[in-house]
C-alpha cells in the first residue's frame, strides 16, 4: 500500500509493510477526529450563535450516555494503538537466533562494517535476501543513527556501547542509508548504500572478496597478542573466568548482582573489567581503553562468542564409584 507514491520509500523488508500500516492507521485516525472536530466546532459556533443582545443560553444539565461514549470510544482505539504498536515494536527489535551478525562503527563521517567472514566494506552493506541479518553497532566519536528508509529500520549508534537491530530484504535492489543524527560539519554527507542480493549472487560476491582472516581468526589473534589465554585458560585454572561458552549465560557479580553476558558485558569487561568483577575472581585484569579500537573489540567479542563450551568427560579409565561412606557423612550439611 502507497510503495509506489513517488515521495514514500520502497517496501523491501519483510515487517516494512507493518510499520506502514501502523503509520497509516494512526494517519486515518487524526485525520478522522480533528476533521470531525473541527467540523462541530463550526457547525455549533453557526447552529448555537448569539442571535441577539437580550438572548440567553438554555441551561445545559448535562448526558450520561454522552459522556460514557466519549470515554469509551477514545479508551478503545488507544488500546487498539497500544497493542498494535506493541506487536510491531517487539517485532522489530527482537532479531531471530539465526540472524547473521554484521558489525557496525560510525565515525565522523562514514559507516565501516564488518562481516564475520572478513568482508569490510565502507558505506555499503552487501546482505542476502531472504536472510535475517543482525546489525551490532557503536561508535567512535559522537552518536550517529544508522537509518535505511526502504527497511523501515533506524537506531541511533552510541559511543561507549552496542545497539542493535535486525531486519530481512525481501527484494534485490539497492537502497539508501542515511545517518539520521547531526554529528557534525558533514553529516550531510554520511550516507551510503544497501545492497540486497539474492543468496547464490551474495556467496559469490564473499567468495570474491579480499582473501583474508575471519572476525574470529583476528579475535583470536588479538587474544593471544594481548596474552588473554594465559589467564583465561580452558581448564579453569587461570586467574580469569573461564570463556568458553559464556556467552548468553546470566552470572553472579561480587557485588551480589547478576547480569547477562551480553555483547555489551564483554565490551566492559574488555575496556573497564574493574567495574564488574565476577564472583570468586580478583580485580586484576588490566584496563584495555585507549589500546583497542572499536573494530578491535568486535573482532575479540566474535572470537569469544564463538567459544564453544567443553563437553566435561572423564577418562575411561577411571572408574565411576560413589564415595566412601565416611565422605558422604562429612559433607552433609
Amino acid at each position: 500500500m502507497f510503495s509506489g507514491f513517488p515521495l514514500f520509500p520502497e517496501q523491501a523488508s519483510s515487517f516494512a509493510a507493518d510499520v506502514d500500516n501502523l503509520y497509516f492507521f494512526l494517519l486515518a485516525i487524526t485525520a478522522f477526529f480533528s476533521t470531525l472536530i473541527a467540523g462541530l466546532v463550526i457547525y455549533f459556533a453557526i447552529r448555537y450563535r448569539r442571535r441577539s443582545e437580550v438572548e440567553l443560553p438554555e441551561p445545559i444539565t448535562g448526558s450520561t450516555k454522552l459522556e460514557t461514549l466519549w470515554t469509551v470510544i477514545p479508551a478503545i482505539i488507544v488500546m487498539v494503538i497500544f497493542s498494535w504498536g506493541a506487536k510491531v515494536f517487539l517485532s522489530l527489535h527482537r532479531a531471530p537466533s539465526d540472524a547473521t551478525p554484521i558489525y557496525v562503527v560510525g565515525k565522523q563521517w562514514m559507516w565501516k562494517l564488518q562481516h564475520l567472514e572478513g568482508q569490510r566494506e565502507i558505506n555499503e552493506l552487501h546482505v542476502p535476501v531472504g536472510r535475517s541479518v543482525k546489525l551490532i553497532m557503536s561508535s567512535e566519536d559522537v552518536i550517529h543513527s544508522f537509518y535505511i528508509p526502504a527497511f523501515r529500520v533506524k537506531a541511533d549508534v552510541l559511543p561507549g556501547r552496542y545497539t542493535s537491530i535486525w531486519f530481512r530484504a525481501i527484494k534485490p535492489g539497492e537502497y539508501h542509508l542515511f545517518c539520521a543524527e547531526y554529528c557534525g560539519t558533514k553529516h550531510s554527507g554520511m550516507i551510503g548504500k544497501v545492497v540486497a542480493m539474492e543468496p547464490t549472487a551474495y556467496e559469490t560476491w564473499l567468495a570474491g572478496g579480499p582473501r583474508d582472516q575471519s572476525m574470529t581468526a583476528r579475535g583470536q589473534s588479538l587474544f593471544q597478542n594481548f596474552s588473554c589465554n594465559t589467564c583465561h585458560r580452558s581448564d579453569g585454572q587461570g586467574r580469569g573466568p573461564v570463556l568458553e561458552g559464556i556467552f548468553g549465560k546470566t552470572i553472579a557479580l561480587q557485588t551480589g548482582q547478576k547480569v547477562i553476558v551480553d555483547d555489551n558485558y564483554l565490551r566492559e569487561s574488555i575496556l573497564a573489567p574493574a567495574s564488574k568483577v565476577l564472583a570468586g575472581y580478583q580485580p586484576v585484569m588490566p584496563a584495555f581503553q585507549g589500546l583497542v579500537n572499536e573494530e578491535a573489540l568486535a573482532q575479540l567479542l566474535a572470537y569469544i562468542k564463538s567459544l564453544a563450551p567443553q563437553a566435561a568427560t572423564l577418562p575411561a579409565s577411571t572408574p565411576m564409584t560413589p564415595a566412601p561412606e565416611s565422605e558422604r557423612q562429612k559433607s552433609k550439611p
